[in-house]
């Protein structure tokens, strides 16, 4: 009796061993041998449905005929999903761009695309509403002379997200740039409580730069008021006057289609920052290296 119970015992634990073996085995092998679209899902983690950078991945699918999807969410979303996936070094591909404060948080790099499916690189445009140039001389200044660099903007990007709000971030970067905001600001004479309505998109740079030119104007005088929108209706809402202006125009890709829908209905300043960039974007220790690499 006893020696059939050893062995039982013995049967069952040889058998759990083996199965825990086996399934160590199975997930080495499995890790060993997916595709990258197989560790993806084939699946392009993008943020608002309509966004230059989401329209301009859903080309690439096209142009490099990859069986992708490009999943749209949210900036927001967009990064914590990146961040996860770093956490566990996991395989994820993007929409990126940049200025942009993740290239100061991970270990990032862009897919090459030599098929040109994201352009090249962009600027972001001061865009204001017609007769803003009449109606209110010193704020139309300064939004003309806007000037920053990448290294600015993402100097204030980091800082919001590590949890500062974007109000107190941007008055900690005016006060600490009195050089940069004097430029702004030269030969402009202070106001006394004009209204002004500035609008701007959800994304981490137009956060930071909508709170810091809005810092700025409110500091001669302004009564600043910021609106949070998307991007169809911010354009719609400068080109119609119902907002005064905007930082946030990203030219001449990303933005390009509502340049044009509502071209001649707005005033263009110009670029309050150059050299911005889209892509794809996949953290460094993925040993791919361009947007060809995801074809399986």
């Amino acid at each position: 009796m006893f020696k059939k119970n050893h062995m039982k015992f013995a049967f069952v634990v040889i058998t759990a061993f083996a199965l825990v073996l086996a399934g160590c085995s199975t997930t080495s092998d499995d890790n060993g041998t997916q595709s990258v679209g197989e560790q993806l899902d084939y699946t392009i983690t993008g943020i608002d449905a309509g966004a230059g950078v989401v329209r301009s991945a859903e080309q690439a699918v096209e142009d490099y005929g990859l069986n992708y999807t490009v999943q749209t969410s949210s900036g927001a979303a967009m990064t914590q999903a990146l961040s996860d996936a770093i956490a566990n070094e996991e395989a994820i591909v993007v929409t990126g761009w940049n200025p942009h404060w993740k290239f100061a948080a991970f270990d990032l790099k862009y897919l090459d695309d030599p098929k040109g499916s994201f352009g090249e690189s962009e600027n972001i445009n001061s865009i204001a509403r017609l007769g803003l140039s009449e109606d209110m001389p010193e704020a139309y200044q300064i939004l003309d002379n806007f000037y920053w660099e990448g290294s600015d903007m993402e100097n204030v990007m980091v800082k919001i997200n590590d949890g500062e709000s974007p109000k107190d971030v941007a008055r900690q970067w005016v006060d600490e740039n009195t050089d940069k905001v004097s430029v702004w600001t030269d030969g402009v004479d202070p106001v006394d409580g004009v209204e002004i309505n500035l609008a701007y998109v959800a994304w981490d740079s137009e956060i930071a730069s909508t709170n810091v030119i809005g810092t700025v104007l409110s500091d001669m005088g302004y009564n600043v008021t910021l609106t949070q929108v998307e991007n169809g209706p911010m354009w719609e809402a400068v080109a119609s006057g119902q907002t005064d202006a905007i930082v946030a125009a990203w030219l001449p890709g990303t933005h390009g289609d509502h340049y044009a829908k509502y071209e001649g209905e707005f005033d263009d300043l110009g670029a309050n920052l150059e050299g911005a960039r889209i892509g794809l974007v996949v953290p460094a220790y993925m040993e791919i290296d361009s947007i060809e690499d995801l074809i399986d």
